[in-house]
């Protein structure tokens, strides 16, 4: 593996990571009545290949699952996400 192969698969993950605590850090927010992080940034996150931790974070957390823009959003932005890796590694 090259190193920019290197580097957009550790920048993948860590995109992930970081979506997967800010979905916990909005949940805990939300239990203490504090400022929340906006749906838009969540969203955001996930579009921007985040996907996968938020999902995980809405599991995991049981955040945003209620919420139709996360309940369908997030699981849409996932496979359109996975069908332009699998497009973009067939071609």
């Amino acid at each position: 593996m090259d190193i920019l192969h290197q580097i957009l698969l550790y920048g993948f993950l860590a995109l992930n990571v970081v979506t997967f605590f800010l979905y916990g850090i909005d949940k805990w927010k939300a239990k203490k009545d504090k400022w929340r992080i906006p749906e838009a940034t969540l969203l955001l996150m996930a579009a921007l290949g985040g996907s996968i931790g938020a999902w995980a974070g809405m599991k995991v957390w049981h955040h945003k699952t209620l919420h139709k823009k996360f309940k369908y959003g997030v699981p849409l932005i996932l496979l359109l996400q996975v069908a332009l890796m699998v497009y973009l590694h067939i071609k």
